[in-house]
């Protein structure tokens, strides 16, 4: 896992958890862990999701961005999640490819997008130099970019928990097309999964925020093309159940979709498609479950509160698709 606690960089850190709003808590957990407090007056969090976009502009990506701009202004957005697959076809070159500002920096100029984005890494990233997307040279050159392998962001009423789901997938360690992966730091497979799942449950049993929402690259449940990861279906799915997560991101199908989980009360929802969209590229899969599918391009919003959760799904004309919301009872402080 990358290492943030060296001299060199714990003062850039610092400077860039001032600039954001956000502190970085130094805990002795393996999962490195930052606070971010919502800038509403009422507590109130609110965040885009787009996932699988880095294409130079191309596929719609620019058009996506354009309407993120747009409904991030009108709703005054916290931050931005990336849900991987960051950027395409294979990842990174380096610290100083071209293709991070080409496909990040110069695509989403909007003034409501200059906040933090929180990313994960894509099976795709993988391809690439995976230290390069992890480098703090990266967020020297565009101090929004901040992208680890798996760690918590604390924001009051809600905690997230990033996971990086490429190590769980069998089929990378032996991939059928020839591509080959970037396994740096991960000397291990085993021990790494089993330390993550081990260290994810911990932090999860403890955390008293009202809202437990995890973000993963890979679907746990999908109609789309991947379908179901079954690695995940059975390693991180029951930490979830057991956990009272209440719902999961994901990116990785080029699609938009929401799935209710069969026994709990867990939603998922993908946001894949912030470029090249699969149409008409489905499975038979999850369909009792399923309560919204679109296979064009687009993003989606996180609107909480103490007691209530809206979600909204976005076309490329920034058309709302789908609305869904819940409700719960506070937690109450002691």
């Amino acid at each position: 896992m990358a290492d943030f606690r060296s001299k060199a960089d714990v003062p850039f850190l610092i400077i860039l958890a001032m600039s954001f709003g956000m502190c970085l808590v130094v805990v002795t957990a393996k999962l490195e862990r930052f606070a971010h407090s919502p800038h509403r007056r009422d507590g109130s969090l609110i965040f885009l999701v787009v996932g699988d976009w880095g294409r130079r502009g191309a596929f719609n990506q620019s058009q996506v961005a354009f309407q993120m701009g747009r409904i991030g202004e009108n709703l005054d957005v916290d931050f931005i999640i990336s849900t991987g697959d960051n950027f395409y076809d294979d990842g990174l070159m380096g610290e100083h490819d071209t293709a991070f500002e080409e496909s990040f920096t110069k695509i989403y100029t909007a003034m409501s997008l200059q906040r933090q984005w929180y990313s994960v890494l894509g099976n795709h990233d993988y391809r690439g130099d995976v230290e390069a997307q992890l480098s703090p040279v990266l967020r020297k050159i565009d101090s929004r970019w901040l992208c680890l392998r798996s760690f918590i962001v604390n924001a009051e009423i809600a905690e997230i928990f990033f996971v990086d789901t490429t190590p769980f997938v069998d089929m990378y360690f032996n991939d059928p097309e020839g591509h080959t992966y970037d396994w740096r730091g991960i000397s291990s497979r085993k021990d790494y999964i089993g330390n993550l799942l081990m260290d994810l449950e911990t932090v999860l049993r403890e955390s008293t925020a009202n809202w437990k929402i995890v973000v993963g690259h890979h679907a746990i449940r999908s109609v789309g093309h991947h379908g179901d990861t079954t690695e995940l279906v059975e390693q991180l799915l029951p930490i979830l159940q057991d956990n009272n997560v209440d719902f999961y991101l994901n990116g990785h199908d080029h699609c938009l979709e929401h799935i209710s989980d069969q026994s709990s009360d867990i939603q998922f929802f993908t946001s894949g498609a912030g470029s090249k969209a699969w149409r008409g590229d489905t499975k038979g899969l999850n369909r009792d479950n399923l309560k919204f599918f679109y296979d064009g391009q687009g993003f989606m919003s996180v609107q909480l509160w103490q007691d209530v959760l809206q979600i909204l799904f976005y076309d490329v004309h920034g058309k709302v698709l789908h609305r869904w919301s819940t409700s719960k009872q506070p937690h109450l402080a002691i």
